[in-house]
């Protein structure tokens, strides 16, 4: 390998991450959310490692189920967004996968279609996201339709939350009650709970939770959380310097000069840009890591280099690793920088950029 950028996903910090999850419900079962490709961290090798703790995955589409199940995970999969088309339910009977119910063409598909297996049936409703789902007022209707399929063993409630992530406003709090008041949800399991409600909102824990980002170690707030400060970082995303030159006060660095030497200057340029999925808008200040200390982006990102001010690193030489985001530097430190949530940090990061996987 000749470009050095690379990112190392950490499988052991994976499973500490969703054991961590599990605790804080002990009596609820939690679903691995690998959506995305396991929110870019490769959703194949993440299955593989959880599998044996895990009750069932949860992806967003068809397509990602039938990537893991040619890759040989056998655990049930759910569907979050249901089926798109009425052409997919032949595959949810011989596949196990488990759809959500968000819309009355899915409902009636479903009634339509003559199936062979049993399956359960995640019907969600709309309790203030205001997404997707169905009103609080048609659950019990809808409820009283699936449970008269002879495919649906059970109906699990599910919704999801707007703003668990920001623990101080009222809005998940009103979701919640607004779940609690639905009629003929009695005796019914129900299924809340992403990775913020999760960490923060115990109230809404229920019988399945959906830990998603918080399996891969970053945190959803804004502001420190005794449970995601136990968090381990999944992804190390890194590279090295491939150049360094002096650069004299006044003059200015990459494309636009968005970035002035106030003082004589020395610029790193790194094997990393926008085309390895890198944020662009990256300000400048933004940190990474070198010979463990922090130094800062010096001018605009671009397609496949970006450049660091190494002034206050005179040790720093070509060929030292930089780490963009990861055991050093949390990508939800990173993510503000870059007028972003680490979410995108990590799926974002394009095909070019190859992982790597550690157990230990």
């Amino acid at each position: 390998m000749s470009r050095k950028v690379r990112a190392d996903v950490d499988l052991n910090a994976i499973r500490h991450n969703y054991r961590l999850a599990c605790a804080q419900a002990p009596r609820a079962r939690a679903a691995a959310i690998v959506k995305a490709n396991a929110y870019g961290h490769g959703a194949i090798a993440v299955a593989r490692a959880l599998e044996p703790e895990v009750p069932a995955f949860g992806v967003a589409c068809i397509e990602e189920a039938l990537e893991l199940r040619a890759a040989g995970i056998r655990k049930p999969i759910m569907l979050l967004e249901g089926c798109f088309d009425e052409a997919e339910l032949p595959l949810v009977d011989s596949q196990d996968f488990w759809p959500a119910v968000h819309s009355e063409h899915q409902l009636c598909a479903l009634e339509q279609a003559q199936m062979k297996s049993r399956f359960p049936v995640f019907l969600k409703v709309d309790t203030g996201m205001h997404r997707l789902g169905f009103a609080p007022d048609q659950v019990p209707s809808m409820v009283e339709r699936l449970q008269a399929l002879s495919c649906v063993s059970e109906v699990i409630l599910m919704t999801h939350f707007a703003r668990s992530d920001e623990p101080d406003q009222p809005a998940t709090a009103q979701q919640i009650e607004c779940f609690e008041a639905l009629a003929g949800s009695s005796g019914l399991a129900a299924s809340l709970s992403n990775s913020a409600a999760v960490m923060a909102w115990p109230t809404a824990h229920r019988n399945w939770l959906r830990p998603g980002m918080m399996l891969y170690g970053a945190t959803p707030f804004m502001a420190p959380q005794p449970v995601a400060d136990q968090l381990q970082p999944a992804m190390t995303l890194s590279t090295e310097i491939i150049a360094i030159r002096e650069v004299a006060v006044g003059e200015r660095v990459g494309y636009g000069g968005t970035f002035v030497c106030e003082r004589p200057t020395r610029i790193g340029t790194i094997a990393m840009g926008y085309g390895d999925g890198y944020p662009r808008h990256a300000r400048n200040g933004t940190p990474v890591v070198v010979r463990g200390q922090r130094v800062p982006v010096a001018g605009r990102v671009s397609m496949d280099m970006m450049t660091i001010d190494l002034t206050d690193l005179p040790e720093a030489r070509i060929g030292d690793r930089v780490e963009l985001f990861g055991k050093q530097l949390p990508a939800s430190e990173v993510a503000p920088w870059c007028d972003t949530i680490p979410y995108t940090l990590v799926t974002c990061l394009t095909p070019r950029v190859p992982r790597y996987y550690h157990h230990e």
